[in-house]
């Protein structure tokens, strides 16, 4: 069992000083708990997280410069700069940046899952089909990309 501890997650630094690239995106882990997991991510200009669910975490995106485009559920829509985007467990969902500049956003589920496990597991995986793939292993279900949400 994890439980919260009182500190501080500094500015540029992860917890024991990690980051993960999942497929050209940065994810910096602020945070780990059973209860909920928080990450900073850096998605560079043109990257997405293709269409997927969670069965049994809620997530949230706050982000913090820029602009995502989305698809949450059958809608397209675009949250942006002081944006807080809800994503229901079991509700499918993916998210583009098609602005070309980097965005930053905040990112939390509840409860952390196996996600902590997932992402030490493909950091650096190169192949999308192959993390994919393994994601089922870690209760993220991805569904056939689409290209863009725009």
């Amino acid at each position: 069992m994890t439980t919260e501890t009182p500190d501080i997650t500094r500015t540029r630094t992860g917890l024991d000083g990690v980051s993960w690239n999942i497929l050209g995106q940065v994810y910096v882990p602020k945070q780990v708990s059973d209860d909920s997991i928080a990450w900073h991510a850096t998605f560079p200009e043109e990257t997405f997280v293709p269409p997927h669910t969670h069965p049994h975490q809620d997530e949230y995106i706050y982000v913090l410069d820029g602009q995502i485009d989305l698809l949450l559920g059958s809608k397209r829509t675009t949250a942006s700069t002081g944006d807080l985007v809800r994503m229901p467990r079991g509700i499918e969902h993916a998210f583009f940046n098609n602005t070309g500049k980097p965005v930053t956003a905040l990112f939390w589920a509840a409860p952390a899952g196996k996600l902590l496990e997932l992402y030490r597991r493909i950091h650096n995986m190169s192949s999308p089909a192959e993390v994919m793939r393994v994601a089922r292993e870690y209760d993220v279900v991805f569904a056939p990309p689409v290209s863009s949400a725009a």
